[in-house]
C-alpha cells in the first residue's frame, strides 16, 4: 500500500527544490516517482504543428517532471511540517458486516491524513 497518494500535500526534503511544497498530481507506482505541482519544473521542447482549428502548437514549455518518492514527505495537517505516515486499524460496519479499514495517520501529531 502506497503511503503517498494523489492529492496529498507534500514537502520536498532533498534536491534542487528542497523546502517547496505542492500537491501530488500523479503517482507512478512502477518507478516509485511522483509528479508534484510546482516542483521539479523542466523545459520541454515540443515539435511545432497545427491543431484542427489552424492554431499553431509546440515550442518551449515548462512542465513538472517526476521526483522520487524518497525525496518528499507528507505535510502534517497540524504543524505544516514534514511527517512520516503510520496506520491505524479501525473496524467499520457496512451493510451489516464488520470490516477492518486502515487509516493513514501522521506520526508527528497523530492526526488523520
Amino acid at each position: 500500500m502506497a503511503k503517498i497518494k494523489k492529492g496529498d500535500q507534500v514537502i520536498v526534503i532533498s534536491g534542487r527544490d528542497k523546502g517547496k511544497t505542492g500537491r501530488v498530481l500523479e503517482v507512478l507506482k512502477d518507478s516509485d516517482r511522483l509528479v508534484v505541482e510546482g516542483v521539479q519544473r523542466v523545459t520541454k521542447h515540443t515539435k511545432v504543428g497545427q491543431s484542427q482549428r489552424g492554431a499553431r502548437t509546440g515550442g518551449i514549455e515548462t512542465v513538472e517532471a517526476p521526483i522520487h518518492v524518497s525525496n518528499v514527505m507528507i505535510v502534517d495537517p497540524e504543524s505544516k511540517k514534514g511527517t512520516r505516515v503510520g496506520y491505524r486499524l479501525e473496524k467499520v460496519e457496512r451493510d451489516g458486516r464488520e470490516k477492518t479499514v486502515r487509516i493513514r495517520v501522521a506520526k508527528r501529531s497523530g492526526k488523520d491524513i
